[in-house]
């Protein structure tokens, strides 16, 4: 493979003329590359910018600084600096709030509305959750006293840092998925190489922009790479140099991740798929479930892994639960984000607008119901909301992540059969319920997942704990346990004098 020479730019410094728009961060300096590679436009199909396209020497260094910051320094001990640099960041972050927005629009094709919630106020808001929990977190617990060969033994626990730690994210929501593993792994302390997706990578170099301009982070504390190799994102998680590994993607890359990273046995967070399942109890209010199951399900176009793609309904009520919810998708206005009155905008590429429209196109020649979508709209990446009815909920459609706005329905007989059909899956991130509290309750908790909401109650926000059961992924982001997922405890004994 061919080697990209990095140029390093002093960290005030506007890119070169024909360089990248936006610069990586390693060792504490923003650097450029000899090549580059353009991001898109969702929704237009125009280049946004120009990324720097990193190699695998760029990751190793990363890694070497990354390594220095952590054994060389006391960033992982001066818990008041990693408090002082939260908020330093958390305030930057609100200072250039437009503009971050303005990029996120653009690159990722999220709406403004989007913007305000889980594309990046929400993100900011984790750093802040960080910066204060760290204030209150308790690092040590005193164990007390045992007696052992006639002597008092005094013992406690001290929570470290995990050390080095590769972050890789998913294009989906950039903000959210870097900011959700930088906060917690900087209040533990770790030292971190983020990688952005190679569809979203402005985004993430500007956050790394920020960090390097507006904080007191220290050198190589944080760094940042973009690129479209996909050997630099399997160099970080086979070096030895690296002690965890945090990645949020797909499931198949879960695993090869999961795979690569036990070589040195790597401690690993994985936040990977979801096909996940609501169920419309025949005591719900169907307008109500209707309601929420469409428009979440074209919440940026359904690329989302906790979206609720399958809806359960009971066979009695299928038709009319199907009507109503074509009814609210006929509703959905789909255009560009830039334009604050639309409420769904594209697909990150025309990959995965083809993708989703292979699995829709063969999922009716299997036998199920087009009962309104199924179509691209040009130009940029768009695809109409789409309804299937007559699902087969063995079939690949009711199996597979689609990651677009692809919603199936499937009739169920009574509620042991809802609670058998959500369960089969191979994931387990979310799901959601409609009907009477009590029985609605007793459903949800026989379903297998992570995240669960009863009657559209929303469970997002810094402070809960977001993962999955099965083949949805290992650990916790968010929260208390999404602090600790970055920690680690070693026991202490003395002997009492």
């Amino acid at each position: 493979m061919q080697e990209t020479a990095t140029v390093p730019t002093d960290n005030g410094s506007s890119a070169a003329a024909g360089g990248p728009d936006h610069r990586m961060l390693i060792g504490g300096r923003l650097v450029e590359t000899a090549q580059t590679f353009p991001s898109l436009n969702p929704a237009t199909g125009e280049v946004v910018g120009l990324a720097p396209d990193a190699s695998v020497a760029d990751a190793e260094a990363a890694v070497a600084a990354a390594r220095h910051a952590f054994d060389d320094t006391d960033w992982s001990t001066n818990v008041d600096l990693r408090i002082h640099c939260l908020e330093q960041l958390h305030r930057a972050l609100l200072e250039h709030r437009e503009e971050l927005a303005a990029l996120t629009i653009a690159e990722v094709g999220a709406t403004e509305a989007l913007c305000q919630g889980a594309q990046l106020d929400q993100p900011i808001a984790i750093v802040k959750y960080y910066a204060d929990l760290l204030k209150t977190y308790p690092l040590s617990e005193d164990l007390g006293l045992i007696e052992s060969r006639g002597m008092q033994h005094h013992r406690w626990v001290e929570k470290e840092a995990a050390g080095v730690v590769a972050a890789i994210i998913a294009y989906n929501y950039p903000n959210q998925l870097a900011l959700a593993k930088l906060g917690p792994a900087l209040a533990a302390g770790c030292t971190v190489v983020l990688k952005s997706a190679p569809d979203t990578p402005l985004i993430t170099l500007a956050l790394g922009e920020l960090i390097a301009e507006h904080t007191d982070i220290p050198a190589g504390v944080v760094n940042v790479l973009s690129g479209a190799d996909p050997a630099v994102g399997a160099a970080l998680t086979s070096s030895p140099d690296v002690d965890m590994v945090t990645f949020t993607g797909s499931t198949p890359t879960g695993r090869a991740i999961m795979a690569a990273a036990s070589q040195t046995l790597k401690k690993v967070f994985l936040e990977l798929g979801g096909k996940s399942a609501a169920i419309v109890l025949d005591d719900a209010d169907f307008s109500t479930a209707a309601l929420f199951s469409a428009f979440s399900m074209v919440t940026h176009a359904g690329q989302g892994c906790a979206l609720t793609s399958r809806l359960l309904v009971p066979a009695a009520h299928k038709d009319e639960i199907v009507e109503l919810i074509k009814n609210n998708f006929g509703l959905v206005r789909l255009g560009n984000p830039a334009d604050p009155s639309v409420y769904m905008g594209p697909l990150i590429s025309a990959k995965q607008r083809d993708k989703v429209d292979g699995m829709v196109q063969r999922a009716v020649a299997a036998g199920a119901t087009l009962v309104t979508g199924g179509e691209k709209v040009d130009p940029g990446y768009f695809y109409t909301p789409t309804l299937l009815a007559d699902v087969d909920p063995d079939s690949e459609i009711a199996q597979e992540e689609v990651f677009g706005p692809v919603l199936v329905v499937i009739s169920y007989a009574d509620d042991d059969d809802a609670v058998r059909i959500a369960n089969n899956s191979i994931y387990g991130l979310s799901g959601a319920v409609f009907g009477s509290q009590d029985r609605a309750l007793a459903v949800a908790r026989r379903i297998r997942t992570g995240t669960f909401s009863i009657n559209g109650g929303n469970y997002f926000s810094p402070d809960t704990p977001f993962g999955g059961y099965k083949q949805s992924g290992i650990g916790r982001e968010m929260g208390t346990a999404g602090l600790e997922e970055f920690l680690e405890s070693k026991t202490f004994a003395t002997v009492v004098q």
